[in-house]
């Protein structure tokens, strides 16, 4: 994996914004192309800073919202899973066909027993030393 460059796996399609656009403009921006950041220049181009989806939980927080609106309001119902019996591969194929950063696994008797996330297959990556063959 040493011989795999950035440059091979990096996205090039970014989003941007400046850094006087309102937070609620680069929200509907994330939210229209469905991605969880936009990276922050200014009048050249140059790197200032990067808005992610995770800043929004610190915004709401700070804002602390009074409408007692439960979770069960925005949750997503039709949950994609994982089995401890599944392959990383598996799961890596199945959060990259979904756009997925999270995906709980799941036992058949016990429920939820844990969670996969792009950060643990980050990691996992990190400590080997040769590619898995195709």
């Amino acid at each position: 994996m040493e011989d795999i460059f950035v440059a091979r796996v990096m996205s090039t399609s970014l989003e941007t914004v400046r850094a006087d656009t309102l937070v609620e403009e680069a929200a509907q921006q994330m939210l229209a192309n469905e991605i969880g950041s936009v990276i922050v220049v200014n009048e050249d181009n140059q790197l200032e800073g990067i808005l992610t989806s995770t800043d929004f939980v610190q915004i709401v927080a700070e804002r602390k919202p009074k409408d007692q609106t439960p979770v069960s309001t925005y949750m997503s119902r039709n949950v994609t899973t994982a089995t401890a019996q599944e392959t990383i591969r598996d799961a890596a194929d199945l959060m990259v066909e979904h756009g997925f950063h999270h995906l709980p696994v799941v036992d058949e008797d016990e429920g939820v027993i844990g969670i996969v996330t792009t950060s643990d297959l980050a990691a996992y990556l990190s400590r080997e030393e040769t590619p898995s063959p195709d």
